[in-house]
């Protein structure tokens, strides 16, 4: 039995083995060679090339380059591994079954057709492609073309309709903010964008948000929104249909022009940025009370003896652990073939979606629901730096994305793995003898290995991690941190925030991060169990009429549920932010389904741009009328805070305080603990008591550690090109 445990939380999930009492693993199970794994892994470059080099030649797709004019044409968006079928995937790995046949899965945007859509395919066999075929979503839905995600060469776009539509306005924005949008060399205004992009389906309306470009400009908005609708696939028909300035709203440019000119307009003046320690910037100012130093290097991760991993391809190997993982360019983090001393613990651990709901005053920020897989979530994984993203020990690997691109981007330093001293032991007791001295005492050092990626999807950067543990605890996690979704301050936006800024307000959202958790706990064949601890009065059987409370452990079988599955719990949502959604998959804090090969994700990259029709509709998997006891379970498990943003937050949000996540923890499926396997323990026992003068100390690693300093500079290069 295996417990899914959400931090915080007290509530449990237990999922075990249908048939019979929990295995207590032999030697016989053993981890799968790299070749195997290698089934999981992601596409390499020389495989995006060759599904890019073969659909391009396919004359009945008539693609073009995706960079370059004009925006109604068709072209190839996405590329990467579709993963094989669990079925075939397990009868390769535990049945001596075929290998899977390699597949990518392609996104097209058919935007130069009379009926515009996107479609995906799958391509292969790799590495050398020869056909395809269209992959359909769960009841046969098309998807809409006004669902896609956002293009470098929309952008583009965007910026030249916003450049001559602000032309009326280069006097009001030069003499309020000392910015200017067109022409403006080193006195540039940018501008952030909101979604969902409207308020019904078929609709591409977004609110921009004018800022000042200098170092951090998502903390510098100027007062001024502007709503552009690009819904049309001809640019020249795209328009400005609301523009909001300091508290007003106006129906074009020429308005707000013409009240600034008439003397009318409520003008927010903005004081000149200084040249050197902006308050949204990194560089050092100000001075700690204590006077410790802070100029030389503080603790750093050292292996003595040298790397106690092993990364082979994707196949990583610590301690009882071993797993195969990639990184999807529209997702994020994804594990597979989860094992422990051989022994399937699950079969998939991934990252799903990340959410980020706003309230706000200005229209941007009560419009602002994000949906991160619809910006490509694992496709924004910029160079992880030594010695501050990850340790200087750690091992790194190197991303290659098809995204928007006309060819795959390789993102060096993309993932690292490294182990980590816990700093406090895995357990530990000192046998006390009451009288000043002891019998034993024995600890193990604590550690784990972590698997780290990051996401910088715009302003936030999302930190992932997963955490492997000696004593068979595995660790999802993740930290938010870069800069907070900011709007320009008003006296009616305090309701919705905090003023972190003279000129700008914090505006409170919702994070929520959504887990799919398919565990296979010896076998595919599963139940669920619940398990809740109550008090009870009893009678006290050796003193009577006492009637103490005692707590007790309240199991319940699993059972249907509602309509054929398991849901706990309502996950945290922002108040009077007036959400306007139909219910994301993180409505839950947990919700447990049968596992079913055509819901292989919670989300999609098109829910962003339509979230009131989505493709991929989470309540869909809830409303099947099947049973789930002694079934291929699926938990998803959603994790998430309320952030009230504060001064604190300038110039970036923290890590600490900013992290959720969930544990799986063996429950009874090992016969002890499984990390007495570990040589790292340290026992001491006295040989003379009561003088102990005399110790015996055994270990079984080496009598010091040596030297652990790695002379190498820091170094960083942050570039990702087409390779």
């Amino acid at each position: 039995m295996w417990l899914l445990q959400l931090l915080g939380v007290v509530a449990m999930l237990a999922v075990m083995a249908s048939s019979g009492p929990s295995p207590s693993p032999g030697p016989s199970p053993t981890v799968p060679p790299p070749d195997k794994a290698s089934i999981f892994a992601d596409l390499s470059a020389t495989e995006l090339r060759a599904v890019r080099t073969f659909l391009l030649s396919r004359p009945e797709l008539g693609l073009s380059p995706s960079r370059g004019e004009p925006l109604a044409k068709n072209t190839l968006f996405l590329v990467e591994l579709l993963p094989p079928k669990k079925r075939a995937a397990l009868r390769y790995l535990d049945q001596g079954g075929p290998r899977p046949r390699r597949q990518a899965r392609a996104v097209v945007f058919f935007g130069g057709q009379a009926e515009p859509n996107v479609t995906e395919f799958a391509v292969g066999p790799l590495p050398r492609p020869s056909s395809y075929r269209p992959l359909r979503f769960k009841g046969g839905r098309a998807v809409p073309f006004a669902s896609r995600p956002m293009t470098q060469l929309e952008y583009e776009l965007l910026h030249g309709v916003l450049a001559q539509a602000l032309e009326p306005l280069d006097r009001l924005l030069r003499d309020s903010t000392g910015f200017w949008y067109n022409n403006c060399s080193r006195r540039c205004l940018t501008f952030s964008d909101i979604a969902p992009r409207g308020l019904a389906p078929g609709e591409r309306r977004s609110w921009l948000v004018l800022q000042r470009f200098v170092e951090g400009f998502f903390l510098h908005p100027v007062g001024l929104e502007v709503l552009v609708d690009h819904g049309d696939p001809d640019p020249e028909r795209w328009a400005v249909r609301r523009l909001w300035y300091n508290g007003r709203y106006f129906s074009s440019p020429r308005e707000l022009a013409e009240s600034y000119e008439r003397g009318t307009l409520a003008v927010a003046r903005l004081p000149e940025p200084p040249a050197r320690q902006l308050f949204s910037s990194y560089e050092p100012r100000g001075h700690f009370a204590t006077g410790t130093p802070t100029d030389v290097h503080g603790a750093k991760v050292c292996e003595p003896q040298g790397r106690r991993y092993r990364l082979r391809g994707n196949l990583l190997e610590y301690g009882g652990w071993s797993l195969a993982f990639r990184l999807r360019s529209s997702a994020g983090l994804q594990l597979f073939d989860v094992r422990f001393d051989g022994e399937r613990v699950a079969y998939e651990v991934s990252v799903q979606e990340a959410i980020a709901f706003y309230g706000g005053h200005t229209p941007a920020a009560m419009q602002t629901k994000y949906m991160d897989a619809g910006w490509g979530m694992g496709s924004v994984t910029y160079e992880l730096a030594r010695g501050v993203d990850c340790p200087e020990t750690a091992t790194y690997v190197d991303a290659h994305h098809l995204y928007d691109a006309d060819g795959p981007v390789r993102f060096p330093h993309a993932i690292c793995v490294f182990e980590l001293p816990t700093g406090v032991p895995l357990r530990r007791h000192f046998d006390s003898d009451f009288q000043g001295g002891f019998h034993f005492y024995a600890g193990l050092e604590g550690h784990a290995l972590v698997l780290r990626t990051t996401s910088t999807v715009y302003n936030y950067d999302y930190i992932w991690d997963f955490l492997l543990y000696p004593n068979g605890v595995m660790e999802a996690k993740v930290h938010a941190t870069g800069f907070i979704h900011a709007t320009f301050y008003t006296p009616q936006g305090r309701r919705y925030g905090s003023r972190v800024h003279s000129h700008l307000l914090g505006n409170l959202h919702t994070h929520l991060v959504h887990y799919k958790v398919d565990l296979d706990i010896a076998g595919t064949g599963n139940s669920f169990e619940t398990m809740d601890v109550r008090f009870e009065n009893i009678s006290n059987p050796w003193s009577p009429g006492a009637r103490p409370q005692v707590g007790g452990g309240c199991h319940s079988q699993g059972s249907l549920g509602r309509g054929g599955r398991w849901v706990w719990g309502s996950a945290p949502r922002s108040r009077g932010l007036g959400l306007i959604l139909p219910p994301p998959p993180c409505r839950y804090h947990l919700a447990v389904t049968r596992h079913h090969e055509n819901e292989p994700s919670s989300s999609s990259i098109y829910a962003q741009n339509d979230p009131w029709e989505p493709l991929v509709s989470f309540e869909g998997f809830l409303r099947n009328d099947e049973a789930i006891e002694d079934q291929d379970l699926v938990a998803w498990v959603t994790v998430g805070f309320l952030h009230v943003p504060h001064a604190e937050d300038v110039p970036n949000t923290a890590t600490p305080g900013n992290a959720v996540g969930f544990f799986l923890r063996p429950f009874n499926f090992f016969d002890e603990d499984p990390s007495v396997a570990s040589r790292g323990p340290v026992i001491v026992r006295p040989l003379d008591p009561p003088a102990f003068t005399r110790l015996d100390i055994q270990r079984w690693t080496p009598t010091s550690p040596g030297p652990c300093v790695n002379p190498e500079p820091f170094a960083y290069n942050g570039t990702y090109r087409h390779v």
